[in-house]
């Protein structure tokens, strides 16, 4: 069983920007480079992976992030059960992708936090710790970009304008997610 415990322990509101944690949210890694290996998956999520740099595709259950040319999220557009980890998703992916050396998969569901993040603030506040350029990218939906926030590695998922996911690294959560109330409170 995987441990959904967390360091964040409240939703916030400030004026414009609304922040919380959506747990628990299945999320895998999945690698690989050859044509066998995208029709392999595209047969198993019922879905296209993203080809082109920071974009994403959505189907019913899935979402697909791009992170580089043979790397891609996988995460569960509905929050899952915490009683398990076992996910059908990965099963079929690693019996179908992983065993017969198409690719690799990797659960991270644990390894990272998601925090969504809304309001006319949203991109005010990440000028305010990232080096990143926002200005093309809040205006299109399905992007995808991996920065450094507050000096912390994130990959930021734009759901809605002025919606977006924000991943972090569990370990850094509780940190990134101060800094973020702390600096939101001041705009």
């Amino acid at each position: 069983m995987l441990n959904y415990n967390t360091s964040i322990k409240e939703n916030r509101s400030y004026v414009d920007l609304e922040m919380r944690e959506i747990k628990p949210v299945m999320k895998l890694i999945i690698r690989g480079k050859t044509k066998d290996f995208i029709t392999a998956i595209g047969k198993n999520l019922n879905m296209i992976l993203p080809a082109e740099a920071n974009t994403s595709t959505s189907g019913q259950a899935l979402t697909a992030l791009w992170l580089s040319p043979d790397e891609w999220m996988l995460v569960s557009n509905k929050t899952l059960s915490e009683d398990t980890n076992t996910y059908e998703v990965e099963d079929n992916l690693i019996k179908n992708i992983s065993k017969v050396n198409l690719g690799a998969v990797t659960n991270v569901s644990d390894q990272f936090v998601m925090i969504n993040i809304k309001g006319n603030k949203v991109f005010d506040l990440f000028a305010k710790g990232s080096p990143f350029n926002f200005n093309q990218f809040k205006d299109k939906k399905g992007s995808v970009v991996q920065t450094i926030l507050n000096q912390i590695d994130v990959i930021i998922h734009l759901i809605e304008i002025n919606e977006v996911n924000l991943l972090v690294r569990r370990s850094f959560s509780e940190h990134l997610y101060s800094w973020i109330n702390d600096s939101a409170s001041r705009l």
